[in-house]
């Protein structure tokens, strides 16, 4: 396991917002009471490694702008700092926002020599920046038409992080949402339409990373299972990113010191 101690490989990613709700729904919250600000609509903020399916970062919270730029920190710190080779998301503008500051390179504007206040430094997304949006258009609640946007980086260059690309062939956010799903059949609280609602804001953050980091070593994935001579090999997300060799149990997990000592 001393991989871990290095950052993922990730090429890849997508991101995305899952909602649930802690309490009460956020119509019936007061928003005179105090209380009522631990309770109401809850988003899971997910970044999600397409290749290997490894969740890379999660923060749950109310769906803000600051809780979208802790999520792309995050996903920068846990994959070296380094932008992957492909960014993919829906159109919630924030992360367009997260990303430049989390990557951009910063521009300090010359001085002109004119009166008047000079124009403040601002941020540029760099060369290896490519990030590209799904638009859906929908009527009476469905999906009529499918629209995809690049946001930063060329056309071309994204084409080609497409055609490198092991699992996408086109600009997408199906594996996330595919997770979402899966992360809503583990994790009970979750489940729509459902009396197991989380009743404590605390108990619910804590829930979420737990069944979004134990996915990453404890859940075998069946699309990311090999063919080893006539068997099939089992693989979690954290095989397929190479930080471990097996297929951890929950004690396993939950045991492992947070912080290794050399």
């Amino acid at each position: 396991m001393s991989s871990w101690l290095f950052p993922p490989q990730t090429r890849e990613v997508q991101l995305d917002e899952k909602w649930d709700f802690v309490g009460k729904k956020q119509a019936r919250c007061d928003p005179g009471d105090p209380a009522d600000a631990r309770r109401g609509d809850c988003w899971d903020h997910v970044a999600l490694d397409t290749e290997s399916r490894l969740v890379l970062a999660v923060v749950a919270g109310k769906r803000t702008e600051e809780h979208t730029r802790a999520l792309v920190e995050q996903m920068k710190r846990r994959t070296g700092g380094k932008p992957p080779r492909l960014i993919m998301s829906d159109e919630y503008r924030p992360y367009r926002t997260a990303l430049l500051e989390a990557y951009g390179r910063e521009v300090t504007p010359p001085r002109t020599g004119k009166r008047g206040r000079p124009r403040s430094a601002y941020k540029v997304a760099p060369r290896g920046l490519r990030y590209a949006v799904v638009h859906k258009t929908r009527k009476k609640g469905r999906v009529v038409k499918i629209e995809e946007r690049v946001i930063f980086g060329s056309q071309a260059s994204v084409e080609k992080a497409l055609k490198q690309s092991k699992a996408s062939r086109k600009i997408n956010t199906a594996f996330v949402e595919r997770h979402n799903g899966t992360d809503r059949h583990r994790c009970s609280r979750k489940a729509r339409r459902s009396y197991r609602f989380s009743k404590d804001w605390e108990i619910h953050e804590a829930a979420t990373c737990f069944s979004m980091y134990s996915y990453n070593f404890c859940w075998p994935v069946r699309t990311l299972r090999r063919k080893v001579g006539r068997a099939w090999r089992r693989r979690t997300p954290a095989m397929a990113a190479e930080l471990t060799d097996h297929v951890w149990t929950l004690c396993e997990w939950l045991s492992y010191p947070a912080v290794q000592r050399e």
